[in-house]
């Protein structure tokens, strides 16, 4: 399946110049690829379907979350190669998105990508995400830790969280630490992959 495809199946519409954008941004994961790792996943077929549309496949339930006319902060946690959290900045350039990440080496690669795609809305922290002491309107996480675990070490940095997962995790839901709920889990259908998704929303109690 082309980018084209999946973001119509999708039924997004994005910026002009961004589904170059991130044509342009899957190019230098795969160069990158060869030196320094970035991800398992190298078949470009693969990695259009398994990267972008899987990090696109959150964005209508993300824009419903942010409020309309106002700049949405948003922070990914554990981003690695910048998956969501660069994707979903070319997508939604009026966002505000900060890409956490300890590896050094993969914030470097997001550091580059910033320059080369020239992505002003982004901002790249390394570092452990306990250590950020920002606040944002959301955090998303994709294939980052447990809920309990990623409630415990970035629920500092907002009172709403996004949990990207595969099947719905009834396990860790019953573990989520006290002071948070799960208040919906969103099926995600990702164009071109045969699996199970989901997106969870956790927010703080008050």
């Amino acid at each position: 399946m082309t980018l084209a495809e999946g973001i119509a199946a999708l039924g997004l519409a994005l910026p002009t110049g961004a589904e170059e954008k991130l044509s342009a941004y899957l190019a230098l994961v795969a160069k990158w690829n060869k030196v320094h790792n970035l991800t398992a996943i190298r078949a470009p077929e693969a990695m259009v379907t398994q990267h972008l549309l899987d990090s696109l496949a959150v964005l209508p339930i993300l824009r419903k979350s942010a409020l309309a006319g106002r700049q949405y902060t948003l922070a990914d946690v554990g981003s690695g190669a910048g998956l969501p959290g660069l994707v979903l900045a070319i997508a939604q350039p009026d966002w505000r998105v900060t890409s956490i990440e300890a590896a050094g080496k993969k914030a470097a690669f997001q550091r580059q990508a910033k320059i080369e795609l020239g992505l002003t809305n982004v901002s790249i922290y390394c570092g452990r995400v306990e250590d950020c002491q920002e606040r944002f309107e959301g955090v998303i996480a994709r294939a980052f830790a447990s809920l309990g675990d990623f409630v415990r070490l970035a629920g500092h940095l907002s009172d709403r969280l996004w949990a990207m997962k595969g099947a719905y995790p009834a396990d860790e839901i019953a573990a989520v630490p006290s002071g948070w709920r799960v208040v919906a889990s969103h099926a995600l259908r990702v164009p071109g992959l045969d699996a199970q998704r989901c997106l969870l929303q956790l927010e703080r109690e008050h």
